[in-house]
């Protein structure tokens, strides 16, 4: 039987690649998993009781537009956070995992055509694998746009030649950055939106490490587009519990935009939605409400943070970045690098390379490896130690 061909030239998923690459060899100690994003301090305390006391709404099916009183708490943490003003009836979506939001907002948004050709869907490389997959599924073009030192560790959109603009339905972002920690400023934000303003396509802000930082808060995509007065059906921003809250089982996160643009997603749920049910809306509810857990959490990684500068001081492009909690090191060869890790110490971390995409300009992830700082201040101390000791030390 056949299958679509705008599948078939996807590479194999990072972690069953990294699989394939590691596990046909013998770990060098004692196994030290630094490869995927899966925070590990404690979830928050109150989450048993909360499902405890909603247990009985698990008989009912969920509401497709999320309860009443979780667009409450999250519109009202973004008026914490951000200072920005979102109706909570009509402009936020509360998702099953943001990773559903990324995708069903290309399938609910993006054109058959753009400018009378095939549109172009604009992601950074690196990049979380399915903004490249939510353009494939809507035959469009992804753009793989280098998000390099050189450029901040951002994609530079805005140095796309006028003829790929034009094309161009969306334009993906993650910020702060995953895999490099790298922030967009307020600048960087008015920038791309004055561009999407320009040439006509839609900004996806993917903010789902925003709270996990060190000194300043990271600015908001709509908290600068308010202030700029951009037009709000231009922009959706994502954020989650995943990374804020240590609750990424919960599998909830929300989208905010424009009244229309929400109205279009919401009707792609009605048909082939999957909402949380309501005992998780309320453990959700009551996250987005707290930053107690919050800030407790934030000032653990603050901690890993310090230690990576210790650890890696002296070493150039080795130091911990602003936000987020992956490490994106440099080496010769990525799949080397973790290849020789794994045999002489144990530690697993990823190639970069798994992460980014062969262009005419190269893969900008192939000489990188990342790792994850999610697990026990002890546990993370060990295994950036013996990172620097097996491959930064002459």
């Amino acid at each position: 039987m056949q299958h679509p061909a705008r599948f078939q030239t996807l590479p194999a998923y990072a972690f069953p690649r990294l699989r394939s690459l590691l596990d046909v060899h013998a770990p060098g100690g004692d196994v030290i998993h630094m490869t995927i994003g899966d925070p590990r301090h404690a979830p928050p305390d109150f989450v048993l009781d909360e499902i405890a006391a909603h247990v009985g709404a698990f008989a009912n099916y969920p509401p497709n537009d999320g309860t009443p009183v979780l667009r409450q708490s999250i519109t009202a943490w973004l008026k914490r956070r951000y200072g920005v003003e979102v109706c909570a009836e009509t402009q936020v979506l509360p998702l099953n995992g943001t990773r559903e939001g990324l995708f069903n907002a290309a399938v609910a948004l993006c054109p058959e055509e753009k400018s009378g050709k095939v549109p172009v869907v604009l992601t950074p490389n690196p990049f979380y694998q399915v903004y490249a997959v939510a353009a494939l599924a809507m035959a469009a073009q992804p753009h793989y746009v280098p998000a390099t030192a050189a450029t901040g560790f951002l994609p530079d959109y805005t140095a796309l030649p006028p003829e790929v603009l034009d094309r161009v339905a969306v334009a993906y972002i993650c910020s702060p950055s995953n895999p490099q920690g790298a922030v967009a400023d307020a600048e960087y934000w008015r920038s791309l939106l004055e561009l999407a303003e320009r040439h006509d396509f839609r900004v996806f802000a993917d903010e789902c490490y925003s709270e996990v930082y060190r000194g300043t808060p990271p600015p908001g995509a709509m908290e600068v587009a308010q202030k700029m007065g951009a037009d709000p059906e231009r922009l959706l921003i994502f954020h989650s519990l995943s990374k804020r809250s240590n609750l990424a089982g919960l599998r909830s996160g929300f989208v905010a935009g424009g009244k229309q643009t929400i109205a279009a997603l919401k009707q792609l749920r009605n048909y082939a939605g999957a909402p949380l049910p309501v005992p998780l809306q309320a453990v959700a509810a009551r996250a987005w409400a707290d930053e107690a857990h919050v800030d407790a959490s934030r000032a653990r990684y603050v901690r890993k943070y310090e230690m990576a500068d210790r650890i890696f001081a002296n070493i150039p492009g080795c130091g911990a970045p602003q936000a987020g909690f992956f490490l994106w090191l440099p080496v010769e060869d990525g799949e080397a690098a973790a290849l020789k890790l794994w045999q002489t110490t144990g530690v697993r971390v990823l190639p970069g390379a798994y992460l980014s995409r062969d262009t005419d300009a190269g893969n900008p992830g192939k000489k990188f490896i990342r790792v994850a700082m999610v697990a026990d201040e002890d546990e993370v101390a060990e295994g950036l130690t013996q990172i620097r000791d097996c491959l930064f030390k002459e």
